[in-house]
C-alpha cells in the first residue's frame, strides 16, 4: 500500500519540531512500501518509457565492468553494529541506514539514474573498517561523512567526528567495543562544513580541551568560515536545503536515494568546540602522541578553511573533502560562494606531487579508501584533469562567446574522464557546475540587454499565456510535449503557466510530472531531489510546521559580536528606517571589545575597536550574558532589570533599530502556488536573537 501522504508530512514536522538541529538531509522519513517499490505518492508516476530507455542506454555506455569502488569499499570491513537506527538525545531518531535497505535487492530501479544507482550502493557501507593494519580505521555510514580513528601511542586521534553527537558517540563506542578502549587524545577538523565538526561532543569532553589534555586540531580561518557561511542568507539556505537535500522526499525508489558523498546527514545535536591548534602554513608537521602528521592547507577548494594530512610513517594520505567518490560542487544549489576549480585542481596537483609518489593508501571524509600507488595516482589524476578541464574548457568556451544561459547545454567532459568513475559528478552536476564557473568570472549576466533587467517570471509569464492562446492550449500542448518525452520543452511552456496562474491545479499537477521524469533521469541527486522535491510542493504545497534549528549554545559563542550586528543590518526593514539616524556605542568588558553601531541612509554599519565621541546611547554588556541574547535565553529589558546591562543616553536609539529588525522565516514559495492559504502561527523570538543558521552538510 502507498504511504499516506498526510503522515509523511506530519512525521517530517513532528522531526523537525522535536530534533535539535535537523542539518542537511533534515529528519529521517522512511517509506514501508519502499521495498515492493510502490511508489510514496498518490500523485506519482512511474518511469515513462522515455526514462526507462534512457536508463536503458547508460546501462550499456557507462563502465559498469569496472568494480574496483566496490572492491575497496568492502576492504578491510570488520564489523557492523547489530542495530541499524541511533537515536538522538531529544528522542527522535537520528539516523537510520536500514530505511535505504530497498537499494541492496540486487534489481535496477528505472526510477534511479543507473550511475546514481551504483553510487547509492556503494555508499550503504555500514560498520568498522581497517584502513591501515593496526593504525587506521574508519567508521563509515553512521552518517553522511566518515569518522576516521588514528592509533596512537596512548589513544586516538579522531579525523571529522561528523554532524551528531550521537552519531559520533555510536562510532566510538563502536570502535572501543571491537579494537579495545582508549581515550581521545587529538581530534582534527579537515573543515569548516558542520558535518565534519558536529559530533565532536560525543567524542571529546570540552574542560579536556580547555585544559589542554586534548588537542583540537583545523585549518586557519576555521571558526570564521564554520559560522559565518551559513550566517548573512541562512533563512533562504534553509529554504533551499528542502530541494536539494530532498527533506521531504521519503527515502524510496520514487524518493531519495542518496546524497552522493552518503546516504544523508543525522538529525542530532550539532556542537562545536574551538579548537586550540591551528594549522597556518601552507605545509605544517606534527606530531601527537607518536602519530607523525604533515598538514597541507588548501583553502578555497571544497571549503574556505580546509586540509589534507600525510602519515609518513603508514605512507597514508587522508584527502579531506577533495578527493571523493566524485566531482564536487563548484555552485551549491542550497547556496554558498562559488568556489574555484583552477585552485581546486592545482592543490590536488600540490598533493600529487608531494606525496603521490610515496602514498600506499589514500582515505578522506566521504565515500572509500584507495590502495596501492599506482591506483592513488589515477584517482588523483582523474579528479585534477576534471577540475580542470571545467575551468578551462568553460572559460575556453566563454571566450568563444557560449553564455552562462547556453554553457549547460554545450559544456561536456571528454570521453577519457566519462570513463572513469571518479571523474562523475553526483555531489555536483556538469550543468550547474558549468554555469558556476561562467557566474565566477564573468557574473550572471549573459551580455543581452534584455536580460541585464527582466521581468519577475510572474509579471512575464501572463504575457506569454496571453501569446501562447491561454491555459487550455499550453495544458494540451504540454501533455503533448510530455507524451513525447520531451521533458525540457513541456517544461519550459508549463513553467510559464504556472507562474502565470498559481492556483490552476491541472497546470501544477503537469508540471509537477515533468519534473519527476526529469528527476529521474538525473545522475547527481542534488539536481535529482531538487527536480522530485519541487514535484512533492507543486502536488501538496511547501511544508509546514517547525524548521530545523541550528543554535546550540556552543555555536553562538563561536558567533563574533561583529558577526551578530553584520546579520542585524541584514535583517533591518530598511524601509522601516527611512528617516532614523543614531549613533551607539557597544562595549563589552570581559572580553574588552568595542564597536560603533550608525544608522544612517537606512543603513546599518559598524566598525569595531572603535568609540563615538558623543554617541546617543551607549551600551554596556558582557559578552558573555550577550550571548544569552544571542541565543533567546534573555532579552536586553531583563538583563537591564537584573543590573547586567547598562544603557546611558537616550534610549530612543535602541527602541528604533529594534522596532526595524525582522525575524526571518524559512516559509516563502520555491514554487508559484505553493504556499498554504493561513500562514502557521510562529512562537514569538526576541529580534536581537541570532537568526537560525543554516547547516553546510558536506556542500
Amino acid at each position: 500500500m502507498h504511504t499516506k501522504l498526510p503522515l509523511v508530512a506530519l512525521t517530517l514536522i513532528f522531526i523537525l519540531a522535536n530534533s535539535a538541529i535537523a542539518a542537511g538531509g533534515g529528519g529521517v522519513v522512511a517509506d514501508p512500501g519502499a521495498m515492493e517499490g510502490k511508489h510514496f505518492d498518490p500523485k506519482g508516476n512511474s518511469p515513462s518509457q522515455f526514462t526507462i530507455e534512457l536508463q536503458n542506454g547508460l546501462r550499456k555506455t557507462l563502465p559498469f565492468e569496472d568494480k574496483r569502488d566496490f572492491e575497496e569499499a568492502q576492504r578491510g570491513f570488520i564489523a557492523a553494529p547489530a542495530y541499524k537506527q541511533i537515536m538522538a538525545d531529544a528522542g527522535n531518531v537520528a539516523w537510520d541506514m536500514g530505511s535505504y535497505e530497498f537499494l541492496l535487492q540486487g534489481k535496477d530501479f528505472d526510477s534511479i539514474n543507473p550511475s546514481l544507482q551504483r553510487q547509492a550502493i556503494l555508499n550503504m557501507a555500514y560498520g568498522l573498517y581497517e584502513v591501515v593494519p593496526g593504525e587506521i580505521y574508519q567508521v563509515r555510514g553512521f552518517d553522511l561523512a566518515n569518522i576516521s580513528f588514528i592509533k596512537t601511542n596512548t589513544g586516538w586521534i579522531v579525523f571529522d567526528p561528523l554532524t551528531s553527537k550521537e552519531t559520533a558517540r555510536a562510532a566510538l563506542e563502536l570502535v572501543n567495543e571491537k579494537l579495545g578502549k582508549r581515550p581521545v587524545v587529538a581530534v582534527v577538523y579537515s573543515h569548516s562544513h558542520g558535518d565534519h565538526f558536529g559530533g565532536v561532543r560525543g567524542v571529546v569532553d570540552e574542560a579536556d580541551v580547555k585544559s589542554g589534555k586534548v588537542k583540537i586540531i583545523a585549518p586557519a580561518g576555521f571558526m570564521e568560515h564554520a559560522i559565518a557561511e551559513n550566517v548573512y542568507a541562512g533563512n533562504a539556505m534553509t529554504r533551499r536545503m528542502y530541494f536539494q537535500y530532498g527533506v521531504l522526499l521519503p527515502r524510496s525508489p520514487f524518493g531519495h536515494v542518496d546524497q552522493s558523498i552518503g546516504k544523508n546527514t543525522a538529525a542530532g545535536n550539532l556542537g562545536l568546540i574551538e579548537p586550540n591548534v591551528y594549522i597556518t602554513e601552507p605545509f605544517e608537521k606534527m606530531t601527537v602522541d607518536g602519530v607523525e602528521m604533515e598538514f597541507q592547507n588548501t583553502p578555497g577548494t571544497e571549503a574556505p578553511a580546509e586540509m589534507n594530512t600525510y602519515f609518513p610513517q603508514y605512507k597514508a594520505f587522508w584527502a579531506a573533502e577533495n578527493i571523493t567518490g566524485t566531482i564536487h560542487n563548484i555552485y551549491t544549489l542550497r547556496g554558498a560562494l562559488v568556489r574555484d576549480p583552477l585552485a581546486w585542481s592545482k592543490n590536488i596537483n600540490n598533493a600529487l606531487y608531494r606525496y603521490g609518489n610515496n602514498a600506499q593508501v589514500m582515505f578522506a571524509s566521504h565515500s572509500w579508501p584507495r590502495w596501492g600507488n599506482e591506483r592513488i595516482q589515477e584517482v588523483m589524476r582523474t579528479q585534477r584533469d576534471a577540475y580542470a578541464h571545467l575551468n578551462n574548457e568553460v572559460l575556453h568556451l566563454a571566450n568563444n562567446g557560449v553564455t552562462i544561459n547556453e554553457i549547460q547545454n554545450v559544456y561536456q567532459l571528454p570521453d577519457s574522464l566519462k570513463k572513469q568513475w571518479a571523474a562523475h559528478s553526483y555531489h555536483g552536476s556538469e550543468e550547474h557546475n558549468s554555469r558556476a564557473v561562467i557566474n565566477r568570472y564573468l557574473g550572471y549576466w549573459d551580455a543581452n540587454p534584455a536580460t541585464l533587467i527582466p521581468l519577475s517570471p510572474k509579471d512575464s509569464a501572463p504575457l506569454y499565456v496571453e501569446m501562447m492562446g491561454g491555459s487550455s492550449k499550453i495544458l494540451a500542448k504540454g501533455r503533448q510535449l510530455y507524451k513525447q518525452g520531451k521533458y525540457r520543452e513541456a517544461m519550459e511552456i508549463v513553467n510559464k503557466l504556472v507562474y502565470a496562474q498559481p492556483d490552476n491545479t491541472a497546470a501544477k499537477d503537469l508540471l509537477a510530472d515533468i519534473f519527476e521524469q526529469i528527476g529521474y533521469q538525473k545522475e547527481s541527486p542534488s539536481v535529482r531531489n531538487s527536480f522530485l522535491g519541487a514535484a512533492y510542493e507543486l502536488r501538496h504545497g511547501m511544508p509546514t510546521g517547525a524548521s530545523p534549528k541550528s543554535n546550540g549554545p556552543d555555536m553562538i559563542r563561536a558567533m563574533t559580536t561583529e558577526l551578530w550586528l553584520n546579520s542585524l543590518a541584514i535583517s533591518m526593514d530598511s524601509k522601516k528606517a527611512a528617516g532614523m539616524h543614531f549613533v551607539i556605542n557597544l562595549s563589552t568588558p570581559d572580553n574588552g571589545e568595542k564597536f560603533v553601531v550608525e544608522m544612517s541612509n537606512s543603513a546599518l554599519t559598524n566598525i569595531k575597536g572603535q568609540q563615538a565621541a558623543n554617541p546617543t546611547l551607549a551600551i554596556t554588556i558582557n559578552r558573555s550574558d550577550l550571548e544569552q541574547v544571542m541565543g533567546g535565553q534573555t532579552t536586553f529589558d531583563q538583563l537591564l532589570a537584573q543590573g547586567k546591562a547598562q544603557f546611558d543616553g537616550d534610549r530612543k536609539a535602541f527602541d528604533q533599530l529594534k522596532s526595524t529588525l525582522t525575524v526571518f522565516k524559512p516559509d516563502f514559495e520555491l514554487m508559484p502556488g505553493t504556499k498554504p492559504k493561513v500562514d502557521v502561527p510562529m512562537k514569538p523570538r526576541d529580534p536581537f536573537e541570532v537568526q537560525d543558521l543554516a547547516v553546510t552538510g558536506g556542500e
